[in-house]
């Protein structure tokens, strides 16, 4: 029974938190090949490039911040 709700739910399309979560461990930089080849067969590219693009801006933002409150 428990088998069976884990093969369901590894087959439903992942949601854009999730593409956040993969985009956030790409940008950090640290990755099991097991856990990234599990989420590319779930993602939606919609979802990764948005993600892709909001975790980008939150990146410059920061870096921006910090600039500014040293300076």
């Amino acid at each position: 029974m428990n088998a069976m709700a884990d093969s369901e739910r590894d087959e439903r399309p992942a949601t854009f938190l999730s593409a956040m979560k993969t985009i956030g461990w790409a940008f950090f930089g640290v990755r099991a090949r097991k856990g990234h080849e599990h989420d590319l067969s779930r993602l939606r590219p919609v979802h990764v490039i948005a993600a892709g693009l909001l975790g980008a801006f939150l990146f410059v933002m920061i870096l921006v911040l910090v600039i500014a409150s040293v300076t």
